[in-house]
């Protein structure tokens, strides 16, 4: 699913220029409006962006229906998640995705395969040299 971003003129320069990034954002559902929180967007050559501004919320502009479905897979318990970033053509946009949490079990047995994976390497490396 691809949404619109409410920017200003800095903020839109800026993405523009490539100083944003979407690491540890997320996305929120409150009030029938989606919000986008802790996107960074980093000042550029010529203005500043104030500290707080930079990972203000900002709000995405998706159709009702869209936004409806968004509500849904909330109530389910899925995860919205931030994608990428798209400033090619006119208007910059987001690439958003629902997403399904691991279970505590899924998260032990990844961790358990790489500790081994690991101790495979370290292993590999002393045997060489």
């Amino acid at each position: 699913m691809v949404a619109g971003i409410a920017l200003n003129g800095r903020e839109t320069k800026s993405l523009r220029l490539g100083h944003g990034h979407l690491r540890g954002a997320f996305v929120n559902v409150r009030g029938g409006e989606v919000w986008l929180t802790n996107a960074t967007i980093t000042s550029s050559p010529g203005f500043t962006i104030s500290e707080s501004e930079q990972t203000k919320e900002r709000k995405l502009l998706l159709k009702k229906r869209e936004i409806d479905a968004l509500i849904e897979a909330k109530k389910q318990g899925r995860t919205i998640v931030p994608l990428e970033l798209l400033t090619g053509g006119r208007y910059i946009k987001v690439k958003i995705a629902v997403g399904k949490g691991k279970k505590h079990y899924d998260k032990r047995e990844t961790i358990k395969k790489r500790d081994q994976e690991r101790a495979n390497d370290l292993e590999l490396k002393h045997r060489r040299g």
